[in-house]
């Protein structure tokens, strides 16, 4: 398959081990809800605004029949616990890339693994399956758990951009990883 081939609108659920990687639509309302109304979770992706859940609820609509990005609640195969999501977005279909995001929440989410289970999946659909060459993120400098995580996924850091982020009252540093198709994977 090419990229020009693959249709974002008919996600197909990802399975790993220990965690289910499903379309995110307004079914995961409650569970989104908590990331966004969690301070650290806020933090970590440099997140000012506020929303209500009614507007959480009209953007999760939109994202399952969005035709350029790709977006998975993360979820525990044993429990059914909502852990957080997992995204490909910014697609560029002319060079084969695209942005890769994740967020994870709630009690047990963090320190677990689950980050770099479900990005291997993610990573792994994104070259084998949707044909893209390049992923890349952006990283902010404080969250070192995160950046461990895509290293051992396989994104290389390529560049730093300068006091990208005010938060508060301080400046920091967002690093720029990225991984392509011809890497090897952790």
């Amino acid at each position: 398959m090419t990229i020009a081939d693959y249709d974002f609108t008919r996600l197909p659920t990802l399975e790993t081990p220990r965690l289910r990687l499903e379309p995110q639509d307004a079914g995961h309302v409650d569970g989104f809800w908590a990331g966004v109304d969690d301070p650290e979770t806020l933090r970590l992706t440099g997140t000012h605004a506020r929303f209500t859940q009614e507007q959480i609820r009209a953007w999760l609509d939109t994202v399952a029949a969005a035709d350029d990005r790709a977006d998975w609640a993360v979820v525990r195969r044993d429990t059914g616990q909502y852990l957080g999501e997992v995204v490909l977005n910014d697609l560029d279909r002319d060079n084969a890339s695209m942005g890769y995001r994740i967020a994870l929440n709630g009690p047990g989410a963090l320190g677990q693994g689950y980050g770099t289970e479900a990005g291997r999946a993610v990573v792994a659909h994104a070259f084998e399956v949707i044909g893209l060459h390049r992923v890349a993120l952006e990283v902010y400098a404080f969250n070192a758990r995160a950046m461990r995580s895509y290293r051992t996924i396989g994104f290389i850091a390529e560049g730093r951009m300068r006091d990208a982020l005010r938060w508060d009252g301080e400046w920091v540093d967002a690093l720029m990883m990225s991984i392509l198709s011809t890497d090897p994977r952790g």
